[in-house]
């Protein structure tokens, strides 16, 4: 029984790994099926893991280019490029077509429309600009402690992660035909484990910056949540697959201005 288990958590991440960047994942596993979307009900339980791994590359450059006395905003810079690169943009993507559709559409129907666009507005784009100087300033700011700094790019793929997968879990399927609701959503079992998994990834930090700036960090990402969650039911009825890649953003750089103002 817990062999299988461990079989099934394997190919739940392979997949996740897959579906949520461009990594080069080999087989993970008897069960782990390379062609395969992840099972969403049961995959929810590991997608905080897979944006663990995600981020780990960028916490490696981080920690190459910080001890090189770069600026503190160019080694920012260069983390979120090493963030956006394995994943193809896929979330801030999202972000984009979330806030031109959410702030640009009159009803849900435009705002659905204008979110299936491929094309950048205005609102997109400043999103683009606002949320990569954000996250590149805190990245830079959080390197002066190159441990702390590492920690925070992997806690922040982790807890980023989960609040995306929360949000999939709470909101209904604004677009049926969809991706995000052709694979279905997180179960409330696969959303507990991942919050438990969630906890001890970010377990290092409070000793590197302390629990309350922890603490904060992980409320500031809650409350982002939840806000943006709040605005998109109340202006398409739900969430979309752009919408939970926004939330990853939003999110993220919730986490770290949190982490900042708590130092």
């Amino acid at each position: 029984m817990l062999r299988d288990e461990l079989l099934h958590r394997l190919a739940d991440l392979g997949a996740s790994l897959r579906f949520f960047s461009r990594l080069p994942v080999p087989q993970l596993g008897q069960l782990d099926d390379t062609g395969a979307l992840p099972e969403l009900p049961r995959a929810g339980a590991v997608i905080p893991l897979a944006g663990f791994l995600i981020a780990l590359p960028a916490a490696l450059v981080g920690l190459a280019v910080g001890v090189a006395g770069l600026p503190d905003l160019l080694v920012g810079l260069l983390i979120v490029t090493a963030l956006v690169v394995p994943t193809g943009a896929l979330h801030e993507d999202g972000l984009a077509d979330s806030t031109d559709g959410l702030v640009g559409g009159a009803t849900a129907e435009k705002r659905l429309l204008i979110m299936k666009d491929s094309r950048i507005g205005t609102f997109g784009g400043l999103a683009l600009i606002l949320s990569t100087l954000i996250r590149a300033s805190a990245y830079g700011a959080l390197f002066a402690n190159p441990a702390a700094g590492v920690f925070a790019v992997l806690g922040g793929g982790a807890l980023s992660r989960l609040a995306m997968t929360a949000l999939w879990a709470a909101l209904p399927n604004a677009r049926p035909e969809g991706l995000a609701a052709r694979l279905g959503q997180p179960d409330q079992r696969a959303l507990a484990l991942g919050a438990g998994l969630t906890v001890l990834l970010l377990s290092p930090l409070p000793a590197l910056v302390g629990a309350p700036a922890t603490l904060l960090g992980i409320a500031f990402a809650g409350l982002a949540a939840l806000a943006f969650g709040a605005f998109a039911r109340e202006k398409i009825g739900g969430q979309t697959g752009d919408i939970l890649g926004a939330t990853q953003v939003l999110t993220e750089m919730a986490f770290l201005v949190g982490l900042l103002i708590g130092r």
